[in-house]
This record gives C-alpha cells, structure tokens and sequence, in this order.
C-alpha cells in the first residue's frame, strides 16, 4: 500500500504534501510503534513536534 501512496504523492498537486513516519518505544515493554501521516509540506515540522511530546 505505501507503494501506491506515494505513486499518488508524485503527481499533480500531490507534491504539495509528504508522508511522515515516526517511530515511539512503549515505556511498559520496550516494544517500537509507528505512525505515518500525510501531511502538508508546510506542516511537516508540526506533526513531528507533536509526535515527540
């Protein structure tokens, strides 16, 4: 599916956006999480600010 996400991402006005992907440890048991996000260039710094909080 990420594939085809970022085919789409590559045309038109979908240059204007990314696909953010953060990654979080579980402080009970260690284990790694991950979270993507599409969001607009302009916002970008914002959706990984918010992540690390």
């Amino acid at each position: 599916m990420a594939k085809k996400v970022v085919a789409t991402l590559k045309t038109g006005k979908g240059k204007e956006y990314s696909k953010v992907v953060t990654m979080t440890k579980s402080p009970k048991t260690g284990a790694y999480s991950f979270k993507e996000v599409i969001v607009h260039n302009d916002h970008v710094k914002d959706a990984i600010a918010g992540v690390s909080k």
